[in-house]
């Protein structure tokens, strides 16, 4: 009994150490760079994304090249799951060893990151490099800035547009709609399409969608919330009962009820769904991100047509809000790492790291120098249409209601707006519905508001 104890004894003492060693060396893998990092004397970098495929493997090349491009810096990607985890995983972990240094965080997420205070301006960088910021798009950078500071780098970008199968339109008799279409353009091509397929083509689709929601207001000049959209100060109220907002709506339920716009629903279904039947040749038209570019034309036997956003009747089109996302700064990591940060998202928007960022993926490019770039040269020169998104963006005069909408809550917003899409398309009164969406959505303003000490 006694040699048993004694052996019971060693054998906990011995346990004990191996569990002391092993949280250690844990600790030590967790909390300090690499090995590849610390033996090559570099400073690490750790940037999180959430790209996925194309784009993927392209920021892994970038961050290979930066690598490369010089012997201070170990930029280090790290995949992080959807926008949303992201966003999460960026705020739990910010102030430890475990949060990034650079981050890609998305559009709608912008005022929520800016307001946590964990992010440093880059605006700060800017003005100490005295970078030319003149040669990323103004629309693009409009949407990450307030009050005349520049919160983050827009990145991955993509504008709503039209695209239309015109191979189709062509064998049926059908005249494309114009570049800059009103809502009375795309409704004669759909309808022309339904009579001369015999019903056999879909004329048109608009997902039921709440980024779609707000690019119809920006694109009519009507502001989703009250002081300027929040590029003010805070907002304290919606407006989503406009007479613009209403007369879309009308635009769509009609065109829904008489059958010329198909009802595909809401989700990454309804998307799917929307993109098959556009690729068998059984829609002509729908509205959707530049982003998808890629995977409508690669493969594709059918010529792509693409067109700007539609916008109201009578009236010019005042320009939509951009999508994606951009490259934040934590204010968590030193100094140094905080310039080698800086110093990967310049690498990331020259000109030549632009153009190969929009062949490869379909995101835009936002340096202007980049249409010269060989990558742009001979996309545009196979696929001539693919310069449309590019050309909406330049064309809008950034203003309040097209360079996004700087309010905390938008992903609630989102599914308000697509409920009222949903009980519009269904044939619900219009005014109700977005009444109702309205009022539910002051109610979490107020709440936000209140909730952070506005």
């Amino acid at each position: 009994m006694k040699k048993q104890t004694v052996s019971h004894k060693v054998f906990a003492i011995v346990a004990s150490i191996l569990v002391v060693l092993a949280a250690i060396l844990g600790w030590t893998a967790f909390s300090h760079p690499s090995a590849s990092a610390q033996s090559n004397g570099r400073i690490k970098v750790v940037f999180w994304h959430e790209m996925t495929g194309p784009a993927q493997q392209q920021l892994i090349k970038f961050s290979k090249q930066f690598n490369q491009s010089q012997k201070k810096y170990e930029v280090v990607p790290e995949f992080e799951g959807s926008y949303n985890e992201a966003v999460q995983k960026i705020i739990n972990t910010h102030g430890t060893d475990a949060s990034p240094a650079v981050f890609q965080s998305m559009d709608i997420s912008t005022s929520q990151m800016h307001h946590t205070g964990y992010t440093t301006p880059v605006q700060k960088f800017i003005d100490a490099d005295n970078y030319d910021v003149n040669k990323i798009s103004a629309g693009a950078r409009a949407f990450y800035s307030n009050q005349g500071t520049q919160l983050s780098m827009p990145f991955n970008t993509s504008q709503p547009v039209l695209f239309y199968n015109a191979t189709l339109l062509k064998k049926l008799g059908v005249t494309p709609p114009p570049v800059n279409p009103s809502y009375s353009d795309i409704t004669k091509v759909a309808k022309q399409v339904m009579e001369k397929s015999n019903k056999k083509v879909q004329g048109m689709s608009v997902e039921i969608y709440g980024w779609l929601f707000e690019q119809f207001m920006a694109n009519s000049g009507a502001s989703f919330a009250n002081n300027d959209d929040g590029h003010a100060s805070t907002p304290t109220a919606s407006n989503l009962t406009g007479p613009s907002t209403v007369n879309t709506m009308k635009w769509l339920q009609t065109n829904v009820k008489d059958g010329v716009f198909a009802n595909y629903g809401a989700g990454g279904n309804a998307l799917n769904n929307e993109i098959a039947s556009f690729l068998s040749g059984r829609l002509a038209m729908f509205l959707q991100s530049s982003a998808t570019t890629t995977q409508l034309t690669k493969g594709n036997k059918d010529q792509v047509g693409i067109t700007y956003y539609p916008h109201p009747d009578g009236q010019k089109s005042n320009g939509v809000a951009i999508g994606g996302a951009s490259l934040w700064i934590s204010n968590d990591k030193s100094a140094a790492v905080q310039r080698g940060s800086w110093d990967f998202i310049k690498f990331l928007m020259t000109a030549k790291s632009q153009a190969e960022w929009q062949a490869a993926t379909g995101y835009l490019a936002l340096n202007k120098d980049s249409q010269k770039q060989p990558a742009l040269l001979n996309m545009y020169k196979k696929l001539p249409e693919s310069r449309v998104p590019g050309e909406q963006l330049a064309a809008a005069k950034p203003n309040n209601t097209n360079s996004g909408i700087f309010m905390q809550g938008l992903i609630q917003a989102r599914n308000l707006t697509q409920t009222a899409m949903e009980q519009i398309y269904a044939g619900s009164n219009i005014q109700k519905a977005l009444q109702t969406a309205q009022s539910s959505l002051n109610g979490n303003i107020k709440n936000n508001n209140r909730a952070n000490g506005y």
